[in-house]
């Protein structure tokens, strides 16, 4: 694998891409990876169960239901019990 160096990299945009990365959970270099692979249309890399779990329980993705309203129990029926 090769590797490269980024000069002059503004302040900002890196402190844009640390955020970035953070709400993506990886590092900023996976994120600068993720970036170029988007920007030269190479397809995203198949990613792992564990990650793919994170991000769909992640906070962001949180949806609050709301919960019906439950009735009382019936009382069982006992006809059946007849013969016993």
């Amino acid at each position: 694998m090769a590797s490269i160096t980024i000069r002059n990299l503004d302040d900002d945009i890196k402190h844009r891409l640390r955020v970035r990365a953070a709400m993506h959970g990886h590092s900023m270099e996976e994120e600068a990876r993720a970036i170029l692979r988007h920007a030269i249309g190479e397809a995203d890399p198949p990613r792992n169960l564990a990650a793919a779990i994170r991000a769909r329980v992640a906070p962001s993705n949180r949806m609050d239901l709301e919960l019906p309203v439950r009735e009382a129990m019936r009382e069982p029926s006992l006809s059946g019990l007849d013969g016993l």
